[in-house]
């Protein structure tokens, strides 16, 4: 036993947790919300009151959280999992009663001081709940198509909660998370084998029944796809955020047009500047070196998740890491392809770089989450 392992065996409980923690992650964490901080900064034009500082308390009170959750017992939250999912999809049916409506759909519950978006919960509960069935069922079944069924029922009963409201880019992320951590647990991939090849097979029906007497889309639903494909044949319509989006990337160039310098954010050429579409800001007024920096930041993030979860024995703290992991590569995947038109505008914000407090406060739990498996998990004697 090192000198340094002794002495921090010999300190308080407390102060034990504390060292234990994940540091590089923390400091990964508040590094790539500083980067936030200072493009809300700009795209405000300068003011720090609009959109920066009340990001920063946000972050500040979800820091507070993280470490909060992470002092916890890892078994504590095993143990809620499944009520936590439960209520998540209590909220989800609440905001179909009583939730807030905001750019076109209804997805908030007004608490007062702030607003909850219910499936940004459920996007980590159900990360949760799937952890915790793995860890109960008997490996020997985890491939058997009634233990199949049922996390893909826990999957697909907030998935089809999230659609209605409506919001396509959420629900496929809890498609995809949820999909992950059953791929992690030892599912067969002959099961997702089998739903990538449906999914081709619908894509090539719909593409097929086109012009036909069997046609499976609307016209203007066949539109919208050769816009996504092609905005140039809408650029003031439908294509017009993509395209503005792409100059504003391209006009970055290697190392950008320098802080506050950017021409389509500040003249509002950019739909959504401060939320979805704040990776262009930064790739315009940064470049490739700012967008590359960001991309890194990410990656290391997920390193030291992935790594956390290989040193951990304990099998519910392992897939729970996994799949926090999972959904926040998903965020950031899915935001940047979107901005870059690789997918469709679906509205999912940039984790910890986007203004927004639902999403920034239940990324920093869940990360507090991650924390407590690395902090609580079994170690040598």
């Amino acid at each position: 036993m090192s000198f340094l392992e002794y002495n921090v065996k010999t300190v308080p409980t407390g102060a034990r947790k504390v060292l234990f923690l994940n540091w590089p992650l923390v400091l990964l964490l508040i590094a790539v919300a500083s980067v936030g901080f200072l493009m809300l900064y700009s795209v405000a034009g300068g003011r720090l009151d609009r959109w920066a500082e009340p990001q920063m308390q946000r972050f500040a009170l979800g820091l507070f959280a993280m470490f909060f959750v992470a002092m916890v017992p890892i078994w504590f939250w095993r143990n809620v999992a499944a009520l936590a999912y439960g209520v998540s999809i209590l909220m989800l049916l609440a905001v179909e009663f009583f939730g807030t409506v905001g750019m076109g759909a209804q997805r908030w519950i007004d608490l007062g001081f702030m607003r909850l978006q219910p499936s940004e919960v459920t996007k980590i509960t159900i990360v949760m709940v799937l952890a915790a069935y793995y860890d109960w069922l008997d490996p020997k079944k985890v491939s058997r198509p009634l233990w199949v069924l049922i996390p893909v029922l826990l999957i697909l009963l907030p998935t089809a909660l999230v659609i209605i409201q409506p919001d396509l880019g959420t629900s496929i992320l809890l498609v995809a998370g949820g999909g992950i951590v059953m791929f992690i647990a030892g599912v067969s991939w002959w099961y997702f084998g089998t739903i990538i090849a449906a999914g081709l097979g619908t894509i090539w029906a719909v593409f097929a029944s086109r012009g036909t007497s069997w046609q499976l889309l609307k016209d203007y639903q066949f539109r919208r796809i050769d816009t996504f494909l092609d905005p140039s044949q809408d650029p003031l319509g439908a294509g017009y955020h993509i395209t503005q989006s792409k100059i504003a990337l391209g006009s970055g160039g290697f190392s950008g047009r320098g802080f506050m310098q950017g021409t389509q954010s500040r003249l509002n050429f950019l739909p959504e500047k401060h939320t979805d579409f704040i990776f262009t800001t930064l790739a315009e007024e940064f470049g490739f070196v700012g967008a590359f920096s960001l991309l890194t930041l990410y990656a290391l993030i997920i390193f030291f998740c992935v790594m956390s979860a290989m040193a951990n024995k304990d099998r519910f703290s392992s897939l729970l890491i996994y799949g926090i992991a999972a959904a926040f590569f998903l965020y950031f995947a899915v935001n940047m392809s979107m901005v870059m038109g690789l997918a469709p505008v679906v509205g999912v914000p940039l984790p910890l770089v986007s203004y927004g407090g639902s999403a920034m406060l239940v990324l920093l739990v869940a990360f507090g989450l991650v924390q407590s498996a690395h902090v609580h998990r079994p170690r040598g004697r």
